[in-house]
């Protein structure tokens, strides 16, 4: 199907399009329904649905195969380091952070910084809130300590993860 018919497709039968889509997805539950409307009008996308995009990123591609291809690719043009993770790799290193921030107290629903360079470890903290339903916000390294406090002071994380 070109791109064209699927984004027609997308436009004129959201709900018969999306319910394709969903099919597509490992879900933990699937969804009751692909899309509603409340009294509000808002709509509400794949309600009753569970999944982890943690868990779609990295466990879905090693339990199918792919446990030692490439999931990421860091290329540093500063230090000229470049690293490569496999799915298997990544997995490891995010369950494992995903077990710290387990034991700092992390449950889903509560919200991290992320406040890091542009490096693996960035990443990885990322895909552990993911795992563990915590919410995750990057923080650019470059903000000036005030823009950084207003930050924090909006988001009201209960951690702050960085590093140097």
């Amino acid at each position: 199907m070109s791109y064209q018919k699927e984004y027609r497709e997308s436009i004129e039968h959201p709900e018969a399009f999306w319910s394709r889509q969903a099919e597509l997805i490992s879900w933990f539950e699937k969804p009751k329904t692909i899309l509603s409307q409340d009294e509000k009008g808002f709509y509400h996308w794949f309600k009753g649905g569970k999944l982890n995009t943690s868990y779609l990123t990295l466990d879905f591609h090693v339990e199918n195969g792919r446990a030692d291809q490439t999931a990421l690719i860091y290329d540093s043009p500063v230090t000229e380091t470049v690293l490569r993770y496999s799915f298997q790799e990544l997995k490891e290193e995010v369950s494992k952070f995903a077990g710290v921030l387990r034991e700092k107290g992390i449950e889903k629903g509560d919200r991290i910084i992320i406040y890091m360079p542009m490096i693996p470890e960035a990443v990885v903290a990322m895909l552990a809130c993911a795992r563990v339903g915590a919410i995750h916000s990057v923080v650019f390294g470059g903000f000036a300590p005030n823009e950084l406090a207003i930050r924090i002071d909006d988001a009201k994380p209960k951690v702050l993860v960085t590093a140097s």
